[in-house]
């Protein structure tokens, strides 16, 4: 009798342990997925506020203890995420620049004036206010300069393979090619224009035409 009211302890110490081992695994991961979520949070406004930062104040004006305030994060918490200043800045702009393409894949069956529109839109607002900034810094400041010249050569590839495919391009036809890069040198180029006057009406006409150009120049 004394032998099984050992055994009987033994397996209820056994299971009361366990039973302790999973709460504590369950509570761990739980906390655990809670800081990942807040790890995340921190780093997207950090990225939103650094492209807001260097879109209002440009290169010269926009620190990363500017940015952690307008995110609401100290700079020890800015500096966990970012390292440099450098890091900050040209992972911002890829940021935006990915979540700006997730938008245009889904203009596919909108027609191609509005892919043009859209492909427009991409270089008057925010974005590529704040990628200028970027691009006058790093044509100065030699440490900037590889970063954002391999991030834009990468962000125009995929722009430009974006663009092929909402427009329905057959690169394969002479001329195609240079047509669709023609559209996007002439997006870049209403973009800078941008930046001195908001000549809404003469771009919508503008893009009406495009439209209609790349309707006879791709078929």
């Amino acid at each position: 009798m004394g032998a099984v009211t050992q055994a009987q302890s033994a397996q209820g110490g056994q299971s009361a342990q366990s039973a302790q081992s999973a709460q504590g695994g369950q509570s761990a991961q739980g906390e655990r997925y809670p800081k990942q979520d807040r790890s995340r949070a921190t780093r997207q406004r950090l990225l939103e506020a650094a492209v807001a930062c260097l879109a209002e104040h440009g290169w010269t004006g926009s620190t990363v203890t500017v940015v952690a305030e307008r995110a609401g994060v100290s700079r020890g918490a800015a500096q966990h995420h970012f390292p440099t200043r450098e890091d900050l800045f040209t992972a911002a702009v890829e940021y935006v620049a990915e979540e700006r393409s997730t938008a245009l894949r889904g203009l596919a069956a909108q027609g191609r004036r509005a892919v043009v529109a859209a492909l427009v839109d991409l270089y008057t607002g925010p974005l590529f206010r704040a990628a200028l900034h970027l691009w006058v810094a790093a044509s100065n400041e030699e440490q900037l300069h590889a970063r954002v010249t391999e991030l834009e050569a990468r962000v125009g590839r995929e722009t430009h393979r974006m663009a092929v495919e909402l427009l329905g391009a057959d690169e394969s036809r002479p001329g195609v090619r240079e047509s669709v890069q023609g559209l996007l040198d002439m997006a870049r180029g209403l973009g800078l224009a941008n930046l001195l006057t908001d000549d809404r009406g003469r771009r919508e006409r503008v893009v009406a035409q495009w439209a209609e150009l790349l309707d006879e120049a791709l078929g």
